[in-house]
């Protein structure tokens, strides 16, 4: 493996790690890991550095649901030009093309279930491309992005056998 899919692993792993640390683990220097950042970055490779966020041990209201679109293509409208257009809405958190029993995958967060359901029904449903769509909200979030959120279950209880 070259340093650079080293470092994309590192990154995705943990990219609040020192540099310092990552060219040990990389076995080179800080000033070699902050060129390939640098690259990285400025070839749209790495786009942002997230926080994986479990909003169930925040008092903020979040929820967020993963929608199914099926669209139907013209001649002049690809699936190109209609992400360009879904990705424009700050609700939208992730716009995938997928294969499969729908076209489009896409994750939207809101303060509320209403929220999300009028954001789908009056921004996304109008676009004349889109023939379908399938609202999944999401009830609980055991895992994001490679993290695991940990035992949600609070029952102590010892089990009982015989």
């Amino acid at each position: 493996m070259d340093e650079k899919q080293e470092l994309l692993s590192l990154l995705s792993t943990d990219a609040r790690e020192a540099v310092d640390d990552i060219a040990r683990q990389l076995g080179t220097d800080t000033e070699t890991v902050e060129s390939l950042l640098d690259e990285l970055e400025s070839d749209g490779t790495v786009h942002g550095y997230q926080a994986v966020i479990d909003w169930d041990n925040t008092d903020t209201e979040h929820v967020a649901a993963f929608v199914e679109l099926n669209v139907e293509l013209d001649r002049e409208t690809g699936y190109k030009e209609i992400a360009d257009r879904i990705a424009k809405f700050p609700e939208v958190e992730s716009l995938r093309l997928v294969s499969g029993d729908y076209d489009f995958a896409i994750e939207v967060t809101g303060d509320s279930m209403q929220d999300v359901s009028q954001f789908i029904s009056e921004q996304i449903a109008p676009i004349p491309e889109i023939t379908q769509t399938v609202t999944h909200f999401i009830m609980e979030t055991y895992k994001e992005a490679g993290i695991d959120f940990g035992d949600r279950d609070d029952d102590d209880r010892l089990s009982v056998s015989p």
